[in-house]
């Protein structure tokens, strides 16, 4: 008889499931596209062209800020195993039953901050009370990474309302702290096991925390800084369609990985997420579209409608891709671009969205669509969707699937045996229940006061450091050239003038007396 096996070099230890570790890696990764270049050319590309290379530098200094201040210490603050206060601890909930709300509450707010630098801190098996029912499958790095990607975008998307006015460096300043005070306690609220978790509020992947609190973010942000020169509102023409198709086709299917990630598992959910977000979002276009042919004073279809159509169906979808049926992703489609588009057209002309100056429109494409796809969820979570099922694991939370195994069957799976219930979401439509649509609603009231507030104080603070928040009217005259000293659609006279070697400098190294042809100095009125 064969002694124990001898110990041998492994490439990976036994809680490692390599399919869900590379499916969360490649969800990551798609996310990170949606931000660059997928974002980044469509804002860049329905701006004033003198706006182009401002919105791209915002765009990779923001993606870059906000990874390291997420491997340096909001990481944890959003999903770290323990909870300043200890409601949390080492990935428990300790207070499900028996505690007052305000202890409750404050004592589940954010995760202590602290860095994953360390060998053991990348490669160690995630933890987090954003997930008691089954272990992770995966290293830390990999949860934090693919959660990095959504703490990233959501500044990027409300970049949307503030462009064409905001210093750069009020920009460099707000991201990180935005994405301290902000986004990482709604994170640790609803995903990363704090207070409204525990209450049962659901945001399967980020109706709330990303688009919603962006959305209301952005609003705040404009206001403050005020609107935009009077001449680059009223000609505020996009400077390239054809590129504004290119990054949003990245941006919708992108979102595969944005919805299709967030059960952290590859299986059934995952599949039904990403069926679910591409219904919802199809229908959006088609809904926008139809309206704008219908009820429009032009009476025709557009493009950027069509683009808006798509992100009301993917914000919408966002906060229910995996708690929905294919119906209810139709629903959501239909009723959140309707809403969205009476709001663009007819909201934004009482106060006090008239009177704010929202450049891109992201409180009504996020702000109101993620609002409204967050509320939906209590109306038609399908109970009979799954998240989790039933089934054997062993005793380092694998899925044991033997022909032995009763529990793996599809059957058992979706049946409550021995103790398990499977994990589904009961809306009003299924349920006759309204406690979901409750909860629901007090979690949206909170990101909604705390996004405001915060928003609001950072941006006042920052002004203050920077003697203003905005540029000049001079700077903002100009644009990019004035601020990056680079043009995204350069002529042959900037090129000339901003050249290592000027005109003057090249003919005295040829030894001709005038400047080569076609390099002439531009008229003052012209630099």
């Amino acid at each position: 008889m064969l002694g124990a096996a001898a110990s041998q070099l492994t490439p990976y230890p036994s809680w490692l499931n390599t399919g869900d570790n590379t499916w969360q890696l490649v969800a990551a990764t798609f996310v990170g596209l949606m931000s660059l270049p997928g974002l980044a050319v469509l804002y860049a590309s329905i701006v004033q062209k003198k706006w182009a290379v401002n919105v791209l530098a915002m765009m990779f200094a923001g993606f870059s800020l906000v990874l390291i201040a997420w491997v340096l210490w909001s990481y944890k603050m959003g999903f770290g195993s323990t909870s300043i206060g200890g409601g949390v601890h080492n990935g428990v909930q300790t207070q499900l039953t028996g505690v007052g709300w305000v202890k409750h509450f404050f004592e589940n707010f954010v995760g202590k901050p602290g860095g994953i630098t360390g060998a053991a801190d990348e490669q160690s098996q995630a933890v987090s009370a954003a997930n008691t029912a089954v272990p992770f499958h995966f290293p830390t790095t990999t949860l934090a990474y693919f959660q990095f990607v959504f703490a990233a975008i959501t500044p990027l998307l409300f970049l949307g309302s503030v462009l064409g006015r905001i210093k750069f460096s009020a920009w460099c300043l707000l991201v990180p702290l935005w994405s301290t005070c902000v986004y990482c306690v709604d994170a640790f609220l609803l995903w990363g096991g704090g207070y409204f978790a525990q209450e049962g509020a659901l945001d399967f992947s980020g109706g709330y925390v990303i688009h919603m609190s962006a959305g209301v973010s952005g609003f705040v942000a404009a206001w403050v800084l005020g609107p935009r020169l009077l001449r680059d509102r009223q000609h505020a023409v996009p400077n390239n369609l054809v590129i504004a198709a290119v990054g949003a086709g990245i941006l919708w299917l992108g979102w595969n990985g944005f919805n299709g990630g967030d059960p952290y598992y590859a299986g059934a959910d995952a599949a039904a997420a990403v069926v679910n977000t591409n219904i919802a979002t199809a229908v959006g276009v088609v809904v926008w579209m139809a309206m704008d042919a219908w009820l429009s004073k032009s009476k025709k279809p557009t493009f950027l409608g069509g683009v808006n159509g798509m992100i009301c169906g993917l914000v919408g979808i966002t906060p229910c891709a995996g708690f929905v049926n294919g119906r209810g992703a139709i629903y959501i489609g239909v009723i959140c671009t309707v809403i969205v588009w009476f709001a663009w057209n007819y909201l934004s002309k009482v106060r006090p969205f008239s009177k704010v100056d929202d450049a891109l429109g992201v409180i009504y494409t996020h702000g109101i669509a993620g609002l409204f796809g967050g509320l939906l969820l209590g109306i038609f979570g399908d109970p009979n969707t799954l998240e989790l099922g039933c089934g054997k694991l062993d005793n380092v939370g694998q899925v044991v699937n033997t022909s032995a195994n009763a529990a793996a069957s599809q059957s058992s799976f979706i049946t409550a045996h021995g103790g398990c219930t499977p994990f589904g979401v009961g809306g009003l439509m299924y349920t006759g229940s309204a406690h979901q649509l409750w909860e629901q609603t007090r979690a949206a009231i909170w990101v909604i006061c705390w996004s405001a507030v915060v928003t609001f104080i950072l941006m006042k603070l920052i002004g203050l450091v920077l003697r203003g928040a905005r540029y000049s009217d001079e700077i903002l005259e100009v644009g990019d050239l004035a601020i990056h000293d680079e043009e995204a659609f350069p002529d042959e006279t900037f090129a000339s003038r901003t050249s290592s070697v000027s005109a003057f400098e090249l003919a005295g190294l040829t030894g001709s007396k005038s400047p080569p042809l076609g390099s002439e100095s531009p008229p003052a009125g012209e630099r």
